[in-house]
């Protein structure tokens, strides 16, 4: 049996007829608008009632939580050569409300949400989550950026938070971590790990130096 990833180049944005081909595990490339958002958006547009920053057209519907490695020339010009994700288990208390007023379907991120939250908010939205794919690949995700379109909220927020919007082409890769149906690859892979790591550890010494707070437990440093 090959090894072998499946790989998938979707066009954005994705209808939900697109999103219920993808299954969990498969590498995924993304053409089309992507457009950053993190803490700041969330709080400024659920929190304090202020809506999007920009209509649904123009920002698109795949929503990467992001800082961008950007900069805006004298002239004015826009440019954004990095990109790189940022934990997304920070935003699962705005979610539910952050894909009815975004009309997200595609959520990028790193380290994915827990099963319960794809299963009760983004399965009810028809949305799904892509990973990248571990660290230091945001010089590579910033190959695939095309045309850097607009940045929203900058006065207000900054240029990390603020919300900067990107035409791209095989942008990528990421994996498929959540599909439709609330399925999680890495829920599914822990549970194939996790049994085995008591036995892996066995006759080791606990690490002399640790950081504050640091388990013991391999089981709980399992992500």
């Amino acid at each position: 049996m090959s090894s072998k990833l499946k790989t998938v180049h979707l066009k954005l944005p994705a209808s939900t007829e697109d999103l219920q081909t993808l299954e969990i595990g498969s590498v995924v490339y993304l053409s089309g608008r992507v457009f950053t958002a993190r803490e700041g958006i969330y709080k400024r547009a659920i929190e304090e009632g202020v809506g999007m920053p920009a209509s649904r057209e123009d920002l698109g519907s795949a929503n990467f939580h992001c800082s961008p490695a950007a900069t805006i020339e004298p002239d004015g010009t826009l440019n954004v050569g990095s990109v790189t994700a940022t934990a997304s288990f920070r935003f699962a208390k705005w979610l539910d409300g952050w894909l009815k007023l975004s009309g997200c379907n595609i959520i990028i991120g790193k380290g994915g949400m827990t099963s319960e939250v794809y299963r009760d908010i983004f399965v009810p939205n028809n949305t799904i989550y892509l990973t990248t794919v571990g660290y230091g690949t945001g010089a590579l995700l910033g190959r695939g950026i095309r045309n850097v379109v607009g940045i929203h909220w900058k006065e207000e927020l900054g240029l990390a938070q603020a919300a900067w919007v990107l035409d791209v082409e095989n942008f990528g890769p990421f994996l498929v971590e959540s599909d439709l149906e609330g399925n999680s690859l890495f829920e599914r892979e822990n549970a194939k790990i996790a049994p085995g790591i008591d036995k892996l550890y066995e006759g080791t010494r606990p690490a002399t130096l640790r950081r504050y707070g640091e388990t013991d437990n391999k089981k709980e440093e399992v992500i």
